[in-house]
């Protein structure tokens, strides 16, 4: 993967729990050609300890990381998000990669879009939430043993898309809507599902995670998800109106 693509790539690392592991991650991303670290914590890291751990040769990927207390904030303006994860659920099954499935699809992705992989916290990995933001999840195969430290996870990763070589020139995947706008698509469309008895207000993420993983496996534009949204406008209007017409042909009634 040449460095114009690398440059499209950025590291999230989740919530870490110990200063050094985020040393240690600049280091493994140094030394595969990638210096975008972003780091989502509610307090920011003790960092003379990471320094230390990142050594001088990553010193200026610490120089440049970028702090945020959510998520959703590290990958607002991303087209492609990818979470890392060990677990492999029914659900993630159907948009499931192994690294070198990841590199493949990054090459189609990142000439057009911001491309963001998430690491979870050492202890426990990627929270549902955190999942929810993802078009798709990348586990890592491993033998009997099944747990790598958060550096070994990132350095595994960014070798593959390093020496991943792009197959023969094909027509890159289009710029596709941010994460921001799906994110406000999908609360649009609980609103409408909601307001018109289709969707359990009390338990809301059951059927929005179905289309979650629908829309995740057709990647939108942003004139398509502006073209959705367009339509829940309109199925909220017709509900208001028609609504209102019942409301006031019941008055008449009485």
């Amino acid at each position: 993967m040449d460095s114009a693509l690398r440059d499209k790539v950025r590291i999230v690392l989740c919530r870490p729990k110990f200063p050094e592991n985020i040393g240690a991650a600049a280091r493994a991303m140094k030394n595969m050609g990638f210096s975008r670290l972003v780091v989502v914590t509610e307090e920011k890291p003790e960092m003379e300890r990471v320094y230390r751990m990142a050594t001088h040769a990553a010193r200026d990927v610490i120089d440049t990381m970028e702090f945020h207390e959510k998520v959703m904030d590290a990958v607002s303006d991303a087209g492609y998000v990818v979470g890392t994860t060990a677990r492999l659920g029914r659900n993630r099954k159907r948009s499931l990669l192994n690294p070198l499935q990841l590199a493949e699809q990054i090459s189609i992705t990142a000439p057009e879009n911001e491309t963001a992989i998430l690491f979870g916290p050492e202890d426990r990995g990627l929270e549902n939430d955190d999942l929810r933001l993802c078009h798709a999840f990348v586990h890592i195969p491993t033998a009997d043993f099944s747990s790598l430290n958060l550096a070994q996870a990132v350095m595994v990763i960014t070798h593959t898309l390093f020496s991943h070589e792009a197959p023969a020139p094909q027509e890159p995947q289009p710029k596709l809507a941010t994460r921001q706008e799906l994110e406000d698509l999908y609360r649009h469309m609980q609103e409408v599902l909601i307001r018109i008895d289709f969707m359990r207000p009390d338990n809301p993420d059951y059927w929005l995670d179905n289309f979650r993983h629908l829309i995740s496996r057709m990647p939108l534009r942003s004139r398509e998800v502006r073209m959705l949204r367009g339509i829940c406008r309109q199925i909220q209007w017709y509900g208001e109106d028609s609504w209102e017409k019942g409301r006031k042909e019941g008055g008449k009634s009485r």
